[in-house]
C-alpha cells in the first residue's frame, strides 16, 4: 500500500503535472526514491523487485557502479559540444563493432528512441531508388510518438490523419491470429501476406519493424515468419529496418533479437538498456546505406544531444560490463527459468490465457475466459497493483503484464518475484 510520503508528493504536484501517463503510472501511484540492482525503493521506505527493469532500460539494474562512476567522472569534464568527437567516441564505435554483426560496422548517435526511429527514416527516403516512395510497417507495432514513427503505423491523433506513407503487414499474433488460424497447419499465411503486400511490392522501400513487437504485447514470431519475410525483402530491394529499441543489447537472450531469429537487417535502431536508463540510442548499418552521398549530407546524423559526451559514456560503460560479465548469457539461462515459472503459473491461475516471451521479456496475457479469450484489462490491472502490494513490480499495458527484469537479478531475487507474482494472482482471483 502507498504511505504517506508517496500521497503527499502525488497530491502536490498532480496541481501542475498533465494528465496522460502510462498505465503502470497511474495505476501504480507509487513515488520512487532510490535504486540498486534490482531493487527500487519508494518515498516511504518500501522495497520492490524491479521486474520491468525501469522501463525495460536498466539491464545491468539500478545504479550500477561503473556507470554511475563512468557517468559521474563524465559530468565533471563536459557536457555537450553539439557533435563534436570526443575521447570515448572511438572506443564505443569499436565495442559496438565487435558486439554487432559484422555488415553493421557504421554508427550515428541519437538520444531517443523515437529520434534514432526517424534518423532511420531519413537514411531510407534518402537512399530509397526513384519511385521507391512507399515504407511497410507491422500491425500492432510500436516506434515511437513522433511523426513519422506515428505515420508508420498509422496512429493518427485527433482529426487529422496523416498516415498516408505506409503500407501495414500482419504481425505473428498467433494467440489472437487476424486470420482465424492456427499455428503450425496456417503454414505462416501472415508472413505470405507480408510478402505479398510489403516485400514485394515495387513502391515499397523498406520494411520498418520490431523484431518481437514489444509494446504490442511480446508477439514472438514463430518459426518461418521471419524466414520468409526477410528473404522476400531481400531477393526485392527492400530494407531491412530492425527497431531493437527495445529489445537490442541482450533482452532476448543475444546481443540483436535479429540474431536470434537469424534475420539480416540493412539498420538497427538501439536504445532503452544500451544507456541503463541514460538518454541514448544508436542508429547502426551498412557502411555502403550511411555513407552514401544521399544520406551522408552534412547535419544529417547531428542533433542537439545526439551523441552527447555523458551519454557516450555510459554507454561505453553499459556495453563494457554487459560484455565483460557475459550477462547475455546469463539473461538467456535466467530467461528459461523465468519461463518455466511462468508456465506453472499460467496451469494454476486460468486469468492467464497466454505466456510467452523469450530471453528476460515476458508478456502474461489476461483473460475473461480462457474459451472464449476475451481481453481483461480490469484483471491484469487489479494484479498490478497487488503485486506493487506485495513488493514486485511490473510493466502493465492494458490487459497485458510485460516482464523484464534486469540481467543482474539473482536465483532468489527471480524467485522471490515468481512467489510475489503466485501471490497476487491468488489474491485478485481463484486459482
Amino acid at each position: 500500500m502507498t504511505g504517506p510520503r508517496t500521497r503527499e508528493l502525488l497530491a502536490r504536484e498532480a496541481a501542475h503535472l498533465a494528465p496522460g501517463a502510462t498505465d503502470e503510472a497511474e495505476a501504480g501511484g507509487r513515488v520512487f526514491a532510490t535504486g540498486a540492482g534490482s531493487v527500487l525503493t519508494d518515498v516511504d521506505g518500501h522495497e520492490y523487485l524491479d521486474f520491468a527493469a525501469g522501463t525495460l532500460t536498466q539491464s545491468l539494474g539500478h545504479c550500477h557502479p561503473d556507470v554511475v562512476a563512468a557517468l559521474t567522472r563524465q559530468a565533471g569534464r563536459l557536457w555537450n559540444v553539439h557533435d563534436s568527437a570526443t575521447e570515448d567516441r572511438a572506443a564505443l564505435g569499436e565495442l559496438l563493432s565487435a558486439l554487432l554483426p559484422e555488415h553493421l560496422d557504421t554508427y550515428a548517435y541519437f538520444s531517443t528512441g523515437a529520434e534514432v526511429v526517424e534518423a532511420a527514416l531519413r537514411v531510407v527516403a534518402a537512399v530509397a531508388e526513384p519511385g521507391r516512395n512507399r515504407i511497410g510497417a507491422l500491425r500492432n507495432g510500436f516506434h515511437g510518438k513522433t511523426m513519422g514513427a506515428r505515420m508508420l503505423v498509422h496512429w493518427d491523433i485527433g482529426h487529422q490523419s496523416f498516415a498516408g506513407n505506409s503500407i501495414l503487414g500482419y504481425s505473428p499474433y498467433c494467440y489472437r491470429c487476424p486470420l482465424g488460424l492456427t499455428y503450425p497447419s496456417c503454414e505462416t499465411r501472415c508472413a505470405d501476406l507480408v510478402v505479398k503486400h510489403v516485400a514485394t511490392k515495387p513502391q515499397i522501400s523498406a520494411l520498418v519493424f520490431e523484431p518481437v513487437l514489444g509494446a504490442g504485447g511480446v508477439i514472438v514470431p514463430p518459426p518461418g515468419y521471419w524466414e520468409k519475410i526477410a528473404q522476400a525483402c531481400r531477393d526485392n530491394g527492400v530494407l531491412l529496418v530492425a527497431d531493437e529499441v527495445l529489445t537490442g543489447g541482450g533482452r532476448t537472450g543475444a546481443f540483436l533479437a535479429c540474431t536470434w531469429l537469424g534475420v539480416e537487417p540493412d539498420l538497427v535502431l538501439l536504445a532503452k538498456g544500451l544507456g541503463s536508463g541514460f538518454p541514448f540510442a544508436v542508429l547502426a548499418g551498412r557502411s555502403d546505406l550511411l555513407r552514401s552521398p544521399e544520406a551522408a549530407a552534412a547535419g544529417s546524423t547531428a542533433s542537439t544531444f545526439g551523441g552527447n559526451p555523458l551519454g557516450i559514456a555510459v554507454a561505453l560503460a553499459t556495453l563494457t560490463v554487459l560484455d565483460r560479465d557475459d550477462l547475455i548469457a546469463r539473461a538467456a539461462a535466467l530467461g528459461d527459468r523465468l519461463a518455466a515459472g511462468l508456465a506453472e503459473l499460467r496451469e494454476r491461475h486460468p486469468m492467464i490465457g497466454d505466456v510467452r516471451g523469450a530471453g528476460l521479456l515476458f508478456g502474461l496475457e489476461f483473460v475473461r475466459d480462457r474459451e472464449t479469450r476475451e481481453p481483461a484489462p480490469d484483471l491484469a490491472r487489479a494484479v498490478y497493483r497487488a503485486a506493487l502490494d506485495a513488493g514486485l513490480r511490473t510493466a502493465l499495458g492494458g490487459h497485458i503484464l510485460r516482464l523484464a527484469p534486469p540481467f543482474t537479478l539473482t536465483d532468489d531475487e527471480l524467485a522471490q518475484g515468481l512467489e510475489r507474482l503466485d501471490r497476487a494472482l491468488r489474491q485478485v482471483g481463484p486459482c
